[in-house]
Parts: structure tokens; sequence; C-alpha cells
């Protein structure tokens, strides 16, 4: 991805806003209407069910679907596909239940590129965490050309990863807090960075220290600039940038020759990417 001359438009959870019809993020519909335009990529995320099978969704709660304060994981993935995942968008929207990870990568796996987020909820036990992308990992397997990465704000789960698939690229997503300061320190492995990382990470435990591995970074659009795009590219990393809604924001991804720009209106941003 690192490489990439041309910027790769990825539609965010599928293609739901674009044409003035909102379709519930993270379906087959959305991912469907996302297809229907030469979109390089889709971005969805990744959580795990009661009984560890990984399932497409982006809130941690499923206030959405009529069950407040309940989380993926207090529903095995029987009772996930029993569920209404694209009624609350509207009222004509087709039924789907649960979609699996496993069901996505062999539906959509070479219609385009796949950039599968790992969500990682504060809190979360290290085994269940571990367990996810071990359950990720041998559903995806370990190519690194077929256009399929894995990006996560949880840089241990980074780790644990890229120790178990070594060849993966995998994309380290920056909130928007982090400065160039911050960015600079990472990728020298300096002390201080703002970067939540594990007390194992900070005190250079063996293993634990080089991060080097990442293929890139994937920031916030609104903390993007001249500046950190030369540094990342002079140090041979990717740059993604989230998420891309207005003409304003596009433009400037494209100015800043990212390599991949994730956005709601894809439409959009190929129009001016091509234009």
């Amino acid at each position: 991805m690192s490489n990439q001359s041309t910027c790769l438009i990825f539609a965010h959870r599928g293609g739901n806003k674009e044409a003035g019809t909102l379709i519930a993020e993270n379906t087959r519909a959305a991912f469907n209407k996302a297809l229907q335009h030469p979109i390089d990529g889709i971005e969805t995320d990744v959580q795990l069910s009661l009984d560890e099978v990984p399932v497409l969704w982006h809130d941690w709660e499923l206030d959405k679907l009529g069950h407040p304060g309940k989380y993926i994981d207090d529903f095995n993935f029987a009772q996930l596909e029993q569920m209404d995942f694209a009624g609350y968008s509207s009222p004509d929207a087709v039924p789907e239940g649960a979609l699996s990870l496993k069901e996505f990568i062999d539906s959509y796996r070479g219609r385009c590129g796949l950039d599968i987020e790992l969500k990682s909820r504060d809190g979360e036990p290290q085994q269940r965490l571990e367990s996810k992308i071990l359950q990720m990992l041998a559903i995806i397997g370990t190519l690194a050309a077929d256009g399929v990465f894995i990006s996560s704000y949880s840089l241990p789960g980074l780790i644990f990863a890229h120790q178990h698939s070594p060849d993966l690229p995998l994309y380290y997503l920056l909130s928007g807090h982090h400065t160039q300061a911050d960015i600079e320190r990472f990728l020298t492995n300096s002390p201080g960075a703002n970067l939540h990382l594990p007390a194992g990470c900070r005190a250079g435990k063996p293993g634990m220290k080089d991060y080097s591995f990442l293929s890139g970074f994937c920031l916030p659009i609104d903390i993007h600039n001249e500046s950190i795009a030369k540094l990342l590219r002079e140090q041979g990393k990717g740059v993604g940038v989230y998420t891309c809604n207005s003409e304003q924001e596009i433009q400037k991804a494209l100015d800043l020759k990212v390599n991949i720009l994730i956005t709601d209106y894809p439409q959009l941003a190929l129009q001016m990417r091509d234009s």
C-alpha cells in the first residue's frame, strides 16, 4: 500500500450515505451499493460475538437495533443472525441478519481492497482480544499482496497480529489528539509519544519496542498536513486518512497525495480524484 502512487478511494462501512439514501452501514446492501461504482476498497469493522465469531459492527452498543446497553458479545452468532441489522436506517430496508467476517471475505475479497478494522473496547480482556485476532487471521489468511489489510487503534492488537502473521499489512489508527511530535517519537521508538502504548512497550520489553513492522498510519484528515505527509513518505510508510466527507476534505487528501482516502461519499471522491 505504501508504494501506491494513485490515491485509493475506500467506502467507509460501505456506500451507506450517497445519492440521498441512507443505508445501514456494514451491511450487504451498503457494500453492494458501494461496488456499483469503481471504488478501490471497502472499510469495515470487526467485533466478536459471545461464541467468538467475528462479526461486522461499528458501534459498541446495540441501541440502534433495539437493545440499549447491550453489546455484540452479549449474544451468540445465531442470535445476531436473527436480528435486523438493516431496518434502523429505513422502514423500507430489506431485513439483514449480522454479517460475519467470513461471509464478508468470501463475498468481497478480490472485488476490491478490504480495510478490516480490529475493534477493541476499553477494558477488553487480553485473552479475548487475542482470540478475536486469531479468528480474524484464520479467515483472512496471511497473504500480503491481495489488497486486504488490518487497521486498529489497538497497538497491542497490531503487535499480536504481526507476531502471528508477519506478512499481513497492518495500519495503526491515530486519533485527533495526536501530533506530528507523537508520530516522530513513535517512528524513532523514543519515549514520551502520546500513543496509549501498554506499559510493557514503554519499558522496552523484548520484542515490543520496534514498530517498523507497521505498513502505515491512518489518521483523521483534520490533523494531516504536508509536514506529516513528508515525514511518513520519507519513512516509507503508507498514509490513510478518515473520514473525508466534504469536498474540502477530499481535496485536501488528494493534494497531500495520501495512499488511502476513506469516505462516506466514494462516488464524489472518485469524481474529484479522476477529474
